[in-house]
């Protein structure tokens, strides 16, 4: 087998180790801070989240996220633009509105597939 044809089994293993390594842990772990920061993601506004203080009771409970949504997309896609997707969603268009970067929207979906 040339090197060539090893590339998408390297790529595909190279991959896996990424999202089982620390550095995804920590990307997690830094989606939660920003999630419960209250002048950056401030989910707990309105989301009651395991291990949050004072949260909301305007949006749903966050829990068993990645079961609800399997498909990582469309997470990043609400967390960015909810209102997009459904006009009467009072959640802030993060993405949109520049209250958070494509990485810290990344960082919160992240942390927000491990509830």
């Amino acid at each position: 087998m040339t090197a060539l044809a090893r590339m998408p089994a390297l790529a595909a293993a190279l991959l896996a180790g990424l999202l089982a390594s620390p550095a995804h842990a920590q990307t997690a772990a830094d989606g939660q801070k920003l999630a419960f920061d209250r002048s950056k993601g401030n989910c707990l506004t309105c989301h009651v989240i395991r291990g949050g203080d004072l949260p909301g009771s305007i949006g749903p409970e966050l829990k068993d996220i990645k079961a609800k949504y399997p498909d990582r997309n469309e997470l990043v896609a609400i967390v960015s633009d909810e209102p997009k997707r459904n006009p009467q969603s009072v959640m802030p268009p993060f993405g949109r509105n520049r209250i958070l970067t494509e990485q810290e929207i990344n960082a919160i979906v992240d942390f927000l597939q491990t509830l």
